[in-house]
């Protein structure tokens, strides 16, 4: 059966006249812009017209296509979806992920593919440097939980093949066993220096080119199509005109991407993308002050890029908002609720709600809990009846039902009081930080005090019933409290 594909305009239109159901996949369109998939059967008539997202240029053929045909599947493989991205017009955005999680969250934003950072997973892994203490092993292990854990191709990092040509080919093989649509691959000695860094030393040019040559051949053995991308950081190792003249060594070689890492001006970048205009280039937007400097996609785009990678924005992100939760807690305080997703967030994103859906189906009633229900209520309803028997009559003990109407009445001792009135004010708790943002704002009914020192702990020693009792009368409110904490943040407490 032969899939159509889109036309100039952006627009796919498919027959319907098939005896047989199709899914289409369609990864370059953002995910709440319209339905991903598309299925028909033979009961409907005509055809389906889908056009593409505005933001995008048109499409000049289906982006990622599974088809099930007289229940015969057809997968694509992550390394031809990435390809598909690379024929794509325009530029591509890459974050760079280092665990499961990070990357479940490039994917859930909707972008058609990422990276792996060697710089963010030793920080995650092994809070180090990326100096070359990661291993090919432990790198194999964090990507193969990544490639696991989404359905976006990823491309890994390779470091610079953890030895010789050798060792290139074992790598390679590695990464496509673990799920990798691509890996970049750099001519640095070992061990390896971060890029924009300083002591880069790279291989001679014969070496790198082998390097590469050995890479093509694994993919070749391998019977993959692994995208492979061909990085040199000869640029401040050595010179511009010798990491051009390596990257264009790397285009003949058989590489798929070239990438200079650390260039150092606009006019380095084109000059860049002039060579081997028929192999994609890639960008890396060093986030926080690099060697190369940072554009936005469409300047990326006018150069000739292809794909651009974003390597520290994720872990970046990361470092900080746990320094400052840490703060937070350390000042007796919960993180800012604007800055820590709800409980229920967090199940929906990890996959709580799907497991549980799953876990219904394969429920039998063997492992099903018996629940007994003659426990309290029944056993109450037998007393009532011997009672009854015993000619006790059906009175029970009286109960007295406190409410806040009665509450707002009355105080402990019975008599009225200036604390009466509780239920009806509201609590106003204000934290200012001691660097002048402001850090929580929140109102709670006056009568729920519990709650009060669940949102700042640092409140759980003050009395703040006593306070309120001797504030209560006043009319307008009244500020109860005003202090600075330990950590150099102004507390505030306010009875409206």
């Amino acid at each position: 059966m032969k899939l159509p594909v889109a036309s100039k305009d952006g627009s796919l239109t498919l027959p319907l006249s098939h005896t047989a159901s199709l899914r289409l996949q369609l990864p370059s369109l953002p995910p709440h812009s319209i339905p991903r998939s598309l299925s028909w059967r033979p009961s409907v008539k005509g055809n389906i017209s889908l056009s593409n997202n505005p933001y995008h240029k048109p499409l000049s053929r289906v982006m990622a296509m599974s088809a099930r045909i007289n229940d015969e599947s057809v997968v694509e493989s992550p390394a031809k979806a990435l390809r598909r991205i690379l024929e794509m017009p325009g530029v591509h955005q890459g974050p760079a992920c280092f665990d499961a999680l990070s990357a479940k969250l490039v994917e859930r934003a909707g972008f058609l593919y990422c990276f792996t950072s060697g710089f963010s997973i030793s920080a995650a892994r092994l809070a180090l440097p990326d100096t070359g203490y990661m291993s090919y092993g432990e790198m194999l292990d964090q990507g193969q939980l990544i490639t696991q854990s989404v359905s976006i191709p990823v491309i890994g990092d390779g470091d610079n093949g953890y030895g010789n040509a050798m060792n290139v080919k074992r790598t390679v093989k590695g990464y496509i066993r673990a799920g990798f649509a691509g890996i970049i691959l750099e001519d640095q000695v070992s061990p390896k220096a971060c890029g924009h860094t300083q002591g880069r030393k790279v291989v001679s040019r014969e070496e790198a080119v082998l390097r590469i040559k050995a890479a093509v051949d694994a993919r070749k053995e391998s019977g993959s199509d692994i995208v492979i991308v061909a990085r040199t950081d000869s640029r401040q190792a050595v010179s511009l005109s010798e990491s051009l003249r390596r990257a264009r060594a790397f285009a003949d070689a058989g590489a798929d991407v070239l990438f200079i890492d650390a260039l150092a001006s606009k006019d380095e970048m084109e000059a860049f993308c002039k060579i081997s205009p028929k192999v994609p280039k890639m960008a890396n937007m060093l986030e926080g002050g690099g060697k190369t400097p940072i554009l936005n996609p469409l300047e990326l785009e006018e150069m000739g890029f292809k794909i651009v990678a974003y390597p520290l924005s994720l872990v970046g992100v990361s470092i900080r908002a746990m320094q400052d939760a840490l703060l937070a807690i350390k000042g007796g305080r919960l993180p800012s609720p604007g800055t820590l997703p709800t409980f229920a967030e967090m199940k929906e994103l990890l996959g709580f709600n799907s497991y549980y859906e799953e876990e219904r189906k394969y429920a039998s009633a063997v492992s099903q809990p018996s629940i007994k229900v003659d426990s309290s209520i029944t056993s109450l309803q037998r007393r009532v009846e011997d009672d009854k028997e015993k000619g006790q009559g059906s009175q029970g003990p009286a109960v007295e039902v406190i409410t806040p109407e009665i509450y707002r009445s009355y105080d402990d001792d019975g008599s009225r009081g200036p604390f009466s009135g509780i239920w009806s004010r509201r609590l106003r708790v204000k934290i200012t930080g001691r660097d002048g943002f402001e850090r929580l704002d929140v109102r709670i009914p006056a009568g729920f005090l519990e709650g009060l020192t669940n949102i700042v702990p640092a409140l759980g020693g003050v009395n703040i019933k006593e306070l309120m009792d001797d504030a209560a009368g006043e009319v307008g409110g009244k500020q109860l409290l005003d202090f600075v904490d330990g950590m150099g943040d102004r507390i505030e407490v306010f009875l409206e």
